[in-house]
């Protein structure tokens, strides 16, 4: 046995046992506003942030020094402070590096831990409407601030003559929207288009008619439940898929349909999480997180479902061109990327 290899390995697990501990922190912050109050990134004492939020400030006094001993903020004399750059990871929900969301669907996978058993030890099937309804909150939570930073200005340019056709007047589907932050985004920005979201998720569906309806856009985004492989319509110029295909249990019948369902000089727009090819290459801390992810959310969905493919989301460029190639498409690319996504296009 090499002592120093064990060492190295206990000092890592002891990392990450912090990390999991932090991330329970972090709710509890976000939850009860805690970051919200020290978004001004000014040296405040436990006793001052007790007054503004109503807390226990003796909690409070350990909850920070958590935080302080995780390099989450800085310690002075008793007090502490957010940073800007943290804040805008943990406060400011309109920032593109918010973060905060992502820590609600990590308590999901915990909340969860029962019912992976069980599909562990049966068929391997968890399907989405029966995780915790935090996955659902989180989820939105955790993607929105990306599709607003990036959808609009970068990821809808870079296809081939959208743009211009969404500006002009455009019919779009958005496959598996969830609580509809993507639809609402992109019509709140093409308000001569009209945009489709449809999911299978029932109260998803509904949240998003509400976000709709709160953002004056009811009578332009419309939602309704709907399979990726029956969803209703023709004639689309656009069809988006935003991080959802790889969960679907028959992606291939789900790019079938938007073949038939798009115009002849139509687009799909498939956004999923960033991904190298081969495992050996996605040994890294992005993959590390979507692996995880997967092996709790989109690899069990997808085989609750009919056919159960089971793509998980880091199923990686080239599986992906073969799906859509097997559905009909000729022409596929990466259209963009960063960090946490890959950006493809489709045509017929």
């Amino acid at each position: 046995m090499d002592e120093a290899k064990l060492n190295d390995f206990m000092g890592k697990l002891v990392s990450d046992m912090g990390g999991a501990a932090m991330l329970a922190n972090m709710i509890v912050g976000e939850e009860l506003g805690l970051y919200r109050a020290m978004a001004d990134s000014l040296f405040v004492s436990p006793e001052t942030l007790a007054t503004r939020t109503g807390c226990n400030a003796r909690l409070l006094r350990e909850w920070l020094s958590a935080h302080a001993a995780s390099g989450y903020m800085e310690h002075q004399d008793g007090q502490f402070r957010l940073p800007e750059e943290q804040a805008l990871a943990l406060a400011v929900e309109d920032s593109p590096v918010y973060v905060a969301g992502g820590a609600v669907v990590v308590a999901a996978l915990f909340h969860d831990k029962d019912k992976l058993l069980a599909a562990m030890r049966g068929d391997g099937a968890l399907a989405w409407g029966d995780h915790h309804p935090c996955m659902f909150s989180g989820t939105e939570r955790f993607f929105r601030p990306g599709y607003r930073a990036h959808l609009v200005a970068e990821w809808l340019p870079a296809l081939e003559g959208v743009v211009d056709k969404l500006r002009a007047g455009a019919k779009v589907a958005d496959i598996g929207c969830g609580h509809g932050a993507s639809t609402v985004i992109m019509a709140q920005a093409f308000p001569a288009s009209r945009f489709f979201g449809f999911d299978y998720h029932a109260p998803s569906v509904a949240t998003a008619r509400q976000r709709a309806a709160d953002a004056g856009l009811a009578g332009q985004a419309e939602f309704a439940q709907a399979s990726a492989k029956n969803y209703p319509g023709d004639g689309y110029d656009l069809i988006c898929y935003f991080d959802c295909l790889h969960d679907m249990g028959d992606p291939v019948g789900a790019a079938r349909h938007s073949f038939q369902a798009l115009k002849d000089d139509g687009s799909v727009l498939l956004v999923e999480p960033f991904a190298n090819d081969h495992l050996d290459q996605n040994l890294n801390p992005v993959g590390r997180l979507f692996y995880a992810a997967s092996t709790f959310i989109c690899t069990p969905n997808s085989l609750s479902q009919e056919v159960g493919l089971g793509l998980g989301a880091q199923a990686g460029e080239a599986r992906l061109r073969e799906v859509f190639g097997e559905a009909g498409f000729s022409q596929f690319r990466r259209a963009a990327q960063t960090p946490f996504n890959l950006i493809l296009e489709a045509r017929k």
